[in-house]
């Protein structure tokens, strides 16, 4: 809050007091048939127009890594083999396989030892989701303030604002890291297993689970804007206007859903055993040896915003309004899965767009 009011005092200021150098204009007072300033109350909806972007995706594990692969079963090996290569090796892979009960742990073969040898991984060092999975804001409803100071019968100044209300932010598809990689046994199998190549999609989170709402955040997004009011007044009861100007959208108290905040801890010891060289057990989802801290922050923006209304005069004081306003905002959401040592792990980003038509109607009162 302390960042929002001196941003739209600094909006506002010039527009206010951009005609100071003619001293012989009073701004501040009226002979009393014209009111210098107006305020309103009422209820504001925020509507958003901006369709879900594709998440973006970074991990620790850059493309071209070489890990040990330690425990790991049969079964689990055979569920990621690339079906796409050559008939020889894959005949070769599941001859030797299928000898092995699928539970056996391929670190620890009776009569062989450790065999589970060493993976090269790609596609977790950078990737995005599907077009249509992400994240997009709902609509909302707030109480909304006006403030106005009028320049003269025609141009005014506008201080728009609401208590921040809480929006939430719906989730749109599933997101998959594109695990490939290259296989080369270990020990005694070495000698008679050729190098394969595996492949999964491995999911790392519905983000439709908790009936769809990814998280929660307390939007502020105040607003200055100059405007144009047509007729006059004391002869005009309904009067159009226009405007135009800054909003500033500013997001604080984001509350993940806590499935997906699951999942990404889940994502993370699968990324933390990838580094530990334990592949097998990132497969397998066993924790690894670290704890996991997910954050997430949504960036300020700044966003032109224009608006057409009216005023209907009750009387020379008291006033009914009502306007519509369309603002083009974005804003990008980050999310961060760090471990115990603050090494970053995994780092997801969104493009939210939000676009939203503001519509507002509510009682005034001039002075």
């Amino acid at each position: 809050m302390k960042k929002i009011l001196p941003l739209a005092l600094a909006i506002a200021a010039p527009a206010l007091f951009s005609q100071s150098a003619f001293a012989e204009f009073d701004y501040f007072k009226t002979d009393g048939s014209f009111k210098r300033f107006s305020v309103s109350a009422g209820w504001l909806h925020a509507a958003p127009q901006g369709d879900p972007s594709p998440m973006k995706n970074t991990t620790a594990i850059k493309d071209g890594t070489v890990t040990n692969n330690g425990s790991v079963k049969v079964e689990t090996v055979k569920d990621i083999i690339d079906p796409n290569q050559s008939q020889e090796i894959l005949d070769s892979v599941n001859e030797v396989l299928d000898i092995l009960p699928a539970g056996t742990d391929l670190s620890n073969v009776e009569g062989l030892g450790d065999v589970s040898g060493t993976s090269e991984i790609y596609g977790f060092e950078s990737f995005s989701s599907a077009s249509g999975t992400g994240l997009k804001s709902d609509t909302t409803d707030t109480v909304g303030m006006l403030f106005n100071y009028h320049i003269d019968d025609k141009w005014s100044v506008e201080l728009k604002a609401g208590l921040p209300p809480k929006v939430d932010i719906l989730g749109k598809g599933k997101v998959y890291a594109p695990l490939s990689g290259k296989v080369k046994a270990g020990g005694a199998a070495a000698e008679i297993l050729p190098e394969f190549a595996v492949k999964d999609n491995i999911l790392i989170t519905d983000l439709e689970q908790g009936n769809g709402v990814a998280s929660s955040a307390r939007a502020w997004l105040p607003a200055a804007e100059v405007h144009y009011q047509f007729g006059t007044s004391g002869v005009d009861k309904f009067r159009p206007y226009v405007g135009a100007g800054l909003m500033y959208a500013y997001f604080n108290d984001i509350d993940l859903n806590s499935g997906i905040r699951s999942d990404l801890e889940k994502a993370g010891h699968q990324i933390q055993n990838l580094k530990d060289g334990k592949a097998g057990a990132a497969l397998e989802d066993v924790k690894s040896s670290s704890n996991m801290k997910v954050d997430v922050e949504a960036d300020s923006a700044f966003a032109p915003i224009i608006t057409v209304g009216a005023t209907y005069d009750f009387n020379d004081k008291w006033f009914g309004v009502g306007s519509l306003s369309y603002a083009k905002l974005g804003s990008t959401t980050t999310i961060t899965v760090k471990n115990d040592k603050g090494e970053e792990l995994i780092r997801s980003s969104n493009d939210l767009d939000i676009d939203p038509f503001i519509s507002y109607v509510g009682i005034g009162y001039r002075f």
